[in-house]
Parts: structure tokens; C-alpha cells; sequence
């Protein structure tokens, strides 16, 4: 992927950064893969906004992707690399031997044509899904399970990738993007590769409008207002929080610990991703 800049037309466009979609083999999405994206707004069954900043955007489907890699030992066929309106990571669109369509996330270096496999008898290469007890030791990975069977649900974004690091009774040991080391079970399926699209990242918004079209709504600063609507509200002209920053609700806002303690998956973190 690479970014283009937009001509400063208008000031909305100065400085406006997109991607240049390259990549993307076909605009039509496969039918049978999609599904109705119901919009909730940020609002609960009674009306009330429980996810503030949400709301609007551009309409668009959910494309059904599949996330636990289980049909073993059927190869599949990559016939498309498209645009997902839902994520940051392209999708591929592959044909399975037996008939079947299914969408995966798109690792760097997997191309239309190319052949995928999935089960412990698959190869180690770009696209293919392993359990973890198979991926050789500093292999990359994404899409990794933590419940074997239950679909990956680690490392599924733009450009991130996970390594294996080191093998011991039934768990595996990865290192994850955000620096933490934790143990996984070995029979763990994970998928090889790097995601693609790692340029997302340094892509420039550009107008407040186009943020809008993803539906997210304007946040307004605590200290702009009324005492009844924020703990940092109130006051003659501008001023500050007047004491340590709280959010809405009155709870501390910064340095505040809210995982819950002695969490069941607490014994197989190796090392936090906080010093």
C-alpha cells in the first residue's frame, strides 16, 4: 500500500492523506458473504447514550470473515483482494477445493492466485493456519486463538504481527504487538504472516467531515462545561480541573488501574506491556 496526498483545493483537503488502493483487485464485494450492519448510535434499548461520540457515518454491510480457519486439509484459492469498510486490514476472498467462499484477513505477501491451507499438515507459509505447537520458533503470526476452536481474536489489525518465542509443556509463548509476553495453549491455531496494509497508521484525517463518515461524533472538553454536566465544569472565564481530572462520571482519569485483579488469565501473562 502506499499513500498519496491530496492537491490542497480547499483548506479541508490541505494536508488530507489517502491510500491509493493499489492493492484492491475488484470493488464487488461476494453476496453470499455479506450481511445487514445494524447502527445502535452509541445508545442503549431505551434511548439513553451509553458509547458517547458514536453515531451517523456512511451505511455499509458487514462482511462475514472467518476468523477460525477450520476447514482442514482443503486447499483454497485467493480470486480477490478487496476493500473492507469495516476494518483497517484488506480481506481476500478465497475458493475452497470443495466449493465454499469464504473472506480472511490479508497478510503482506499474499496475492490473488496463491494457494492457502489450513491444519497441522499445512506448510509453514504466508496465509497458511497452524496450531501454535507446529510454528517453528521466531515465526511471525497473526489471527491467533486463545480458546482453541473459538477463532482468532489477537493480532487482527493493520500491519501488526505477533512472534512465537519459546515452547514449554502445553503452552506456547508469544510476544504480542503491544510488547506483553503471555502463554497460549499449544493447540491454538495461528496464521502466518504479517498483516498487510501496515501503512494505515500514517494516514492523515484531513477535515473533521471525514471522521463524520466513519460515525464518530465531536468531543467536547470537561472544563467547557456546566458544574451539572462535568466535574471539570464551572468557573469565571477559563480554568482548569481544580485537582486531579476525572471523567464524567467522577472517577479518576489518568493513572487509574480498572482491570479487574486476579483474573484467571492473569497466571499465563509472562511480561506486561507496562513497565
Amino acid at each position: 500500500m502506499a499513500i498519496r496526498k491530496i492537491n490542497p483545493t480547499s483548506p479541508g483537503q490541505r494536508g488530507m492523506t489517502k491510500s491509493d488502493y493499489q492493492e484492491i483487485t475488484t470493488s464487488t464485494p461476494e453476496k453470499s458473504l455479506l450481511t445487514k450492519l445494524k447502527k445502535t448510535a452509541g445508545r442503549n434499548n431505551t434511548g439513553r447514550i451509553t458509547c458517547r461520540h458514536k453515531g451517523g457515518g456512511v451505511k455499509k454491510s458487514y462482511r462475514v470473515i472467518d476468523f477460525k480457519r477450520d476447514k482442514f486439509g482443503v486447499p483454497a484459492t485467493v480470486k480477490s483482494i478487496e476493500y473492507d469498510p469495516n476494518r483497517n486490514v484488506r480481506i481476500s476472498l478465497c475458493f475452497y477445493a470443495d466449493g465454499e467462499k469464504r473472506y480472511i484477513l490479508t497478510p503482506e505477501g499474499l496475492n490473488v492466485g496463491d494457494v492457502i491451507l489450513s491444519g497441522p499438515e499445512a506448510p509453514v507459509q504466508t496465509g497458511n493456519a497452524i496450531p501454535l505447537e507446529l510454528i517453528p520458533l521466531g515465526s511471525i503470526v497473526h489471527n491467533i486463538e486463545m480458546i482453541p476452536g473459538r477463532g482468532g481474536v489477537l493480532v487482527r489489525s493493520a500491519g501488526n504481527s505477533a512472534q512465537v518465542m519459546a515452547k514449554e509443556g502445553n503452552y506456547v509463548t508469544v510476544k504480542l504487538p503491544s510488547g506483553e509476553m503471555r502463554m497460549i495453549r499449544k493447540e491454538c491455531l495461528a496464521t502466518i504472516g504479517a498483516l498487510g496494509n501496515s501503512e494505515f497508521k500514517n494516514l492523515s484525517i484531513g477535515k473533521a467531515g471525514r471522521k463524520r463518515y466513519m460515525g464518530v461524533r465531536p468531543t467536547v472538553r470537561g472544563v467547557t462545561m456546566n458544574p451539572c454536566d462535568h466535574p471539570h465544569g464551572g468557573g469565571e472565564g477559563k480554568t482548569g480541573p481544580g485537582g486531579h481530572p476525572k471523567t464524567p462520571w467522577g472517577k479518576p482519569a489518568l493513572g487509574y488501574k480498572t482491570r479487574k485483579k486476579n483474573k484467571a488469565s492473569d497466571k499465563l501473562i509472562v511480561r506486561r506491556r507496562t513497565k
